[in-house]
């Protein structure tokens, strides 16, 4: 059954003390201010900077690693001029990275290619055999990837062979190890709190052109609308530049010359002037994804940058149309599946995770909307799955708690490939061992994940009655905006509200959305938007609602507009966020002297040093399960997981936490894989045949589930045959062969080492709070 909103706990904030001085320098309700305090903008100065970017000191461009060296090489190419081939993606952030370098790269002596792969043919990064007909037909010096490329190994080695200096620009998680390009440019390799760390392709690609065109003495601002589309289009959180990027470009698209983008917001009844970020996420941002979803996304150049007007018209109107049929595959393929899962409950009721099958007329292009919309229905992972011949293809969508494309490697061998991140990943598999798929997963989340995470709570930014919803008001809050991914829309609630007489209209063109007119305790009436809802009732009698605030413009005059997001039944008192419990953090993460900064501990009363694989010299520590309560708790090596981490601090519970993190090096398969042949060779040679898991990831600073897996790669590998390990036996020679299913488990055991190196990373980064 679908998820209701009353399975959902509200929490409201705490009321914070702010210094006089910041609420006169600032103006503006409690409500502007109390929300800037609680998203951690506590100074003056900060405020101002995040307010107007005409306050804020954005990050000089070449402190990205790797593009000092990237600039050089692209001068060196306008000087002889050599080709270029930009290697971009087909999603909005690949569109407009593209288009960018395309633009900015045009006009100073080198040939410009470009090349966007298709979604259906051969899906995101960089294949080979295209690459090889690429360089055949266009011959380039360089090939300059956008918003991809960070895990294209054979690529780049086959490009680099070729004499052909590869220049890589993109954002996503790096691997283990990185391809042997001439320069990488990638934020992640920055630290998290780095203003440019949270820049999505498109800012990349703008902070190569901004260093090049200082070289060039050109203006690289006229970019900067692509910037804005591509930001807001790949949900990138809004912090640091990414911030300072949007609103610039966002004043810039208010007056864009762009004739294709004049075109697609005249035939949606917009003018440039009412852009803002909801327009990118609800207008633009999906027609040009329909591009990429359902055709061939190379032409978005040509209509970003057409000046000639009819061809401008024309493309808009192929957009639009691409997207209308967009929307119907998408509902006609989310009615299908509600349908399905109708007629299959057990589907929904018996398995943690929606596994559904459909035919060949899924499109592969939208079943990844669709699992997003069931999960929100359902609060579940969402797994859709397409028919391809004996083939079944498929995207997941999660939600936070459950690594789907963890549990998803856990079942490699029954995969043809499988790929992504904690929250959405892709697949594939033969028709017929999808039950199995189902079952397997669902086994996969039980014995990793545990029982069914809890919805995650409805986070309120104030309480108020509605006669406090005024113009003035919401024209205050939105001095916000533009909000997005790290700086949400403020998010109200009014409780004890009834539904007004004959006060529900439904309205749309599909009859899918409703109108409801709400009175509250004043006896103050408020009509609210409620999107989606054809299927959905409100309780009877009073209820809580929680909606949105905006502005919009109906013939030239401002209306308010409110947007239900959320209800409940009548609650009685309000809950408030916990405070953080008083733990003392101490960070020595970033000392050049971690050993002697640990002296002072060693002799602590209350101090127990937790260290695995790599533990510091002539000190006594202790690993995961020899771990006992302690005041002090510090933390030589980088722990592998989180779930790792909370089970150390619930056996220590520290008043105090000492943060070290030395990396334990054992990332990379080979050291691994030596060190659990060391361990095997161990046991043959003193007559063990019981293996402990648990122990034997700690002895090498690893998880259990990584040790299981490295055992199945070392029989597989043909090392030692560990057939009957489980059954007692002792262990044997092997055959000295890869067996069967050796690739895929080599596959799922580079994942996974992916996955702990990913966390160590972000261990050794990120803010001390945010890891607790």
């Amino acid at each position: 059954m679908p998820m209701r909103n009353n399975e959902r706990d509200w929490v409201y904030p705490d009321i914070l003390e702010i210094p006089a001085s910041f609420k006169a320098e600032l103006g503006g309700s409690s409500v502007f201010t109390q929300t800037l305090y609680r998203r951690g903008i506590q100074t003056i100065e900060s405020a101002k900077g995040f307010l107007n970017p005409d306050l804020y000191q954005p990050a000089p461009a070449d402190q990205l690693p790797g593009l000092t060296k990237a600039v050089e090489r692209i001068l060196e190419a306008f000087a002889k001029k050599q080709t270029v081939l930009v290697w971009g993606d087909f999603d909005v952030d690949g569109q407009t990275s593209t288009t960018l370098l395309v633009s900015a790269l045009s006009g100073q002596g080198s040939i410009i290619r470009h090349y966007i792969p298709n979604r259906s043919r051969e899906s995101h990064g960089v294949s080979t055999p295209t690459l090889q007909n690429k360089i055949s037909e266009h011959s380039p010096s360089v090939l300059l990837t956008c918003d991809t490329g960070i895990d294209a190994f054979e690529a780049v080695e086959f490009a680099q062979n070729l004499g052909i200096d590869v220049i890589i620009t993109d954002h996503h998680q790096l691997p283990l190890d990185l391809p042997i390009a001439h320069s990488i440019i990638n934020p992640s390799m920055l630290s998290e709190d780095h203003a440019l760390f949270n820049l999505p392709g498109v800012g990349v690609a703008y902070k190569l052109i901004e260093a090049l065109y200082s070289h060039l003495d050109l203006d690289p601002e006229i970019f900067l609308d692509l910037v804005a589309l591509g930001i807001v289009s790949d949900v990138a959180r809004q912090t640091g530049d990414t911030r300072f990027l949007l609103q610039k470009g966002l004043a810039l698209l208010q007056n864009t010359s762009r004739l294709g983008l004049q075109q697609l917001l005249t035939i949606a009844n917009l003018k440039p002037g009412d852009i803002t970020e909801e327009t990118i996420g609800f207008v633009i941002g999906p027609r040009l994804n329909a591009l990429g979803r359902l055709d061939d996304a190379n032409s978005c150049v040509e209509f970003l940058t057409t000046s000639v007007l009819s061809r401008a018209a024309e493309m808009a109107r192929q957009l639009d149309s691409l997207n209308s049929r967009r929307k119907i595959l998408t509902e006609t393929i989310f009615q299908d599946s509600v349908k399905l899962i109708n007629d299959h409950p057990d589907y929904a009721e018996d398995y943690p995770i929606l596994v559904l099958q459909g035919p060949a007329q899924w499109h592969p292009g939208v079943i990844g909307i669709v699992a997003s919309r069931l999960v929100d229905r359902y609060h579940k992972p969402v797994i859709m799955l397409s028919q391809e011949g004996s083939i079944s293809r498929g995207s997941a969508r999660s939600i936070p708690g459950v690594p789907i494309s963890a549990l998803i490697s856990e079942s490699a061998p029954l995969l043809h490939s499988f790929g992504g991140h904690p929250m959405a990943a892709g697949v594939s598999l033969s028709l017929e061992k999808v039950p199995q798929f189902r079952r397997d997963l669902a086994e996969n989340y039980h014995r990793i994940v545990g029982g069914p995470p809890k919805p995650p709570k409805v986070k309120i930014d104030s309480d108020i009655h509605f006669q406090s919803i005024t113009e003035a008001f919401i024209t205050d809050i939105q001095r916000l905006a533009p909000f997005g991914a790290g700086n949400p829309k403020l998010l109200f609630s009014t409780r004890g509200v009834r539904l007004a007489e004959n006060g529900i209209k439904v309205i749309g063109k599909e009859d899918t959305h409703k109108k409801i007119t709400l009175i509250d305790s004043s006896n103050q009436q408020q009509d609210l938007l409620w999107w989606n809802s054809a299927d959905i009732d409100l309780p009877a009698g009073e209820f809580d609602v929680a909606y949105a605030l905006d502005l919009t413009s109906y013939k030239n005059k401002l209306q308010v507009q409110a947007t239900l997001r959320h209800f409940r039944q009548l609650s009685g008192s309000p809950v408030v966020i916990p405070k953080q419990s008083k733990i003392e953090l101490i960070d020595f993460r970033f000392n050049p002297s971690p050993a002697s900064e640990l002296s002072s501990y060693i002799t602590k009363p209350g101090a127990i040093v937790w260290a695995e694989s790599n533990s510091p010299e002539g000190v006594e520590s202790y690993q995961r399960l020899d771990l006992f309560k302690s005041d002090t708790l510090v933390i030589w090596t980088s722990p592998p997981s989180r779930e790792i981490f909370n089970k150390a601090l619930n056996q220590v519970e520290p008043k105090e936490i000492v943060f070290f993190a030395v990396d334990p090096a054992v990332q990379t398969l080979r050291k691994f894989i030596t060190k659990l042949h060391g361990l095997l060779k161990y046991m043959m040679e003193n007559n063990i045949i019981s293996f402990d898991s648990e122990k034997a990831a700690q002895s090498i600073a690893a998880t259990p589930a990584l040790i299981e897996v490295g055992l199945d790669w070392i029989h597989s590998h043909g090392d030692y045959d560990l057939s009957l390990f489980s059954s007692e036996s002792k262990i044997l020679a092997g055959p000295r062969k890869n067996l069967e299913d050796f690739q895929l488990i080599d596959k799922k055991l580079k994942f996974m080492l992916r996955e702990i190196a990913a966390y160590r990373s972000y261990f050794s980064k990120a803010k001390l709070d945010t890891l607790l």
